[in-house]
């Protein structure tokens, strides 16, 4: 007979376990059908009538009217067939064997199931579940000679998709295990092997435990890679150094491993160094203040200064990429792994292996491997090298620009002066190499004599003129002109160009001359007094103009100066810059060198010439009617009344031209 409480509600039965209950089922409808019909009851429990009595009294209980259905007369406690009953204990047991027929899987969990099918696209996996799931051979590719009966790992998508159907994934539990073992080993810092797959941007992509992983490029190796094609397909150990669990990222590094070996070397070698110790190192990389070694996995760094006694501009003049060098150790730091490596300190110092010939008043011939404005430096031999003073380029008292006079490179030869090889120094000087020209100054430049010199340079208050090598002047700039006056001397005269001089004196003590320009000629302010006379009138340009005044460009070359109240014209305005006009000199100094003009004082001076004519004329007509009037009164002896009459219109006549005079006058 079916037990009804193997039926759990909340499970559902397998297929086989179904055909069991479906027999029982029709078992027990034939064996209803069989049996006698039962009267109805109006019991309300389905214990024994016999029960029930022994225990309650009977009630009388009213009839009522039932629907009866069919089978409700059925006594379910009576089991005519050879069946066993269950005790409490056994039913139990026998309900966990059922409930443990059924397979409890949840999304996102990985289970091991069993290959019971092979297609041509697809892997049937049983995991036990009420039906199997498909996974894509895809998923497969790693595995050779998969067959029916192979256990493997797969995670449990969706117990039902759209269709119904079991969905599991062999790649995505792949990643999942790869995950868990990237964190694991992440913590720990096992090193790992992967596949570099393939190039991406800024790195290469990594196979580890069947997962991609990130090696960016600055992490393939501890020198820079420009190749990435090189590596791709190649197996290499790594570390996990960063890993990213909101999206499952990882990145990997090559370059760690090789570091941590390197540290190694490195903590080898420093415990064995000591200082003045030789090593072989490789040149690994060139900069403009020094060069990098390899000493055998630990850095050195080779300074400029260090690598030779001689000047160099550049560490590649001497050194070269992969070169094998032995240097000698300097200085090193333990915390900061520094390490200060020499080259030139492997061979004597060049000061002192000097010749035993050179010595004061040697000729040397070196080469210009620095400048500054005290002078050049000029190197013997490498690492000797002897100062050129300024005052030793040449024998003039000019000023010389060290840094004009010298180009780095440049070969001179030179006389030693002072020679000090305890302090490692030495005076050299270029003048000395020729005669002094000073010596017969007096016979080869006399005063008085001209000559021709060249521009060497220009001051603000004068002109340098070589006259010849250490030999030169200057021109004051009063001493370029007669007629004109200069702000500066470059408006006359430019550097590099040639000059017609004269000597007007000779300081040989300090080796000074005195030059002039304008005394080669006669001085023309002599001759032009009389035709500049005050009061005289010129036309002239006025070829500058300022706040002060303008200066007026004359005739003969001469300049006047005109002061800015002296440029008023008569309408009010004045005269312009480039404006030609009449000028009257006002002051004419011959000592000084100087003319005064004033434009004003022409039509002032015609103004008032014009009023001391009207003056005059109106003074002569009033004389001319005194006269008038003495003559008339010497002539008549009595007047008449006619004569008095006449007598009074002279009169009025009189005292109206005194009248008119004064009015003029006035004016």
């Amino acid at each position: 007979m079916f037990n009804p409480t193997f039926a759990t509600p909340n499970k559902k039965p397998s297929g086989s376990n179904m055909n069991l209950i479906n027999k029982q089922l029709n078992a027990d409808a034939q064996e209803s059908a069989a049996a006698p019909a039962v009267e109805p009851t109006t019991a309300t429990t389905n214990a024994p009538v016999a029960e029930v009595a022994a225990t309650e009294p009977v009630v009388a209980v009213e009839p009522v009217a039932e629907t009866i259905a069919a089978h409700d007369d059925f006594d379910w406690t009576i089991d005519k067939r050879n069946v066993s009953n269950y005790d409490d204990v056994q039913r139990k047991k026998y309900d966990k064997v059922y409930e443990d027929t059924f397979v409890q899987i949840n999304d996102g969990e990985i289970l091991k199931g069993d290959v019971v099918g092979l297609t041509k696209t697809d892997v049937v996996i049983n995991i036990g579940f009420k039906s199997d799931g498909l996974i894509s051979l895809n998923e497969f590719r790693d595995v050779q000679g998969l067959k029916v009966g192979d256990l493997v790992e797969v995670m449990v998508v969706e117990k039902e998709d759209r269709d119904g159907n079991l969905h599991l994934s062999r790649k995505s539990a792949r990643i999942y295990r790869a995950w868990e073992r990237i964190m694991e080993v992440h913590k720990t810092g096992e090193v790992i092997t992967g596949t570099v797959t393939s190039k991406t941007k800024g790195g290469l992509i990594v196979d580890v435990f069947g997962m991609e992983t990130f090696l960016p490029g600055s992490q393939i190796d501890v020198k820079p890679v420009t190749d990435y094609d090189q590596f791709v397909g190649k197996t290499m150990e790594f570390k996990v150094v960063k890993i990213n669990e909101t999206i499952k990222n990882a990145v990997v590094s090559h370059k760690a491993l090789i570091e941590s070996d390197i540290e190694a070397q490195r903590a080898e070698i420093m415990s064995k160094l000591e200082k003045g110790q030789v090593l072989e190192g490789t040149v690994k990389n060139i900069t403009d203040f020094g060069a990098f070694m390899d000493l055998g996995g630990l850095d050195g760094l080779l300074y400029i200064t260090d690598i030779s006694w001689g000047r160099i501009s550049h560490p590649s003049e001497v050194v070269k990429m992969d070169q094998k060098l032995q240097v000698v150790v300097l200085d090193f730091d333990d915390d900061k792994k520094r390490i200060s490596l020499g080259l030139k300190q492997l061979t004597p110092h060049p000061w002192d292996v000097l010749p035993e010939g050179l010595a004061e008043g040697t000729v040397v011939k070196g080469k210009v491997v620095n400048i500054e404005d005290y002078g050049a430096f000029l190197e013997i031999q490498p690492g000797v090298e002897g100062l050129v003073h300024v005052s030793e380029i040449t024998w003039a008292n000019t000023p010389i620009n060290a840094k004009e006079f010298f180009k780095l490179g440049d070969e001179y030869s030179a006389k030693v002066v002072t020679l000090d090889k305890d302090a490692r120094k030495m005076s050299l000087s270029i003048k000395q190499m020729t005669e002094d020209p000073w010596s017969t100054i007096e016979t080869r430049f006399p005063e008085k004599s001209k000559h021709k010199g060249l521009v060497k340079n220009i001051t603000p208050y004068g002109v340098f003129v070589e006259l010849e090598a250490g030999i030169g002047g200057m021109i004051h700039i009063s001493d370029l002109s007669w007629l004109k006056r200069f702000n500066h001397p470059s408006d006359y005269v430019k550097v590099g160009e040639h000059i017609d001089i004269i000597i007007l004196g000779i300081d040989k003590e300090n080796r000074k001359l005195q030059l002039g320009h304008k005394q080669l000629e006669e001085d023309p302010w002599n001759a032009l007094e009389d035709t500049f006379a005050i009061g005289s009138v010129h036309e002239g340009t006025v070829t500058r103009k300022d706040d002060k005044g303008a200066l007026v460009q004359l005739q003969y070359g001469l300049e006047g100066f005109a002061p800015n109240r002296h440029l008023n014209k008569e309408d009010g305005k004045q005269v312009q810059a480039d404006e030609t006009a009449q000028f009257v000199v006002i002051e004419f100094d011959r000592n000084e060198k100087r003319i005064v003009l004033s434009h004003a004082r022409i039509w002032e001076q015609a103004i008032a010439e014009e009023k001391e004519a009207v003056k005059k004329e109106a003074r002569a007509e009033t004389e001319k009617t005194k006269k008038a009037v003495k003559n008339i009164q010497a002539k008549v002896e009595k007047a008449t009344l006619g004569d008095l009459g006449a007598l009074a219109d002279i009169r009025a006549k009189l005292e109206g031209g005194e009248e008119a005079a004064k009015e003029e006058a006035a004016k």
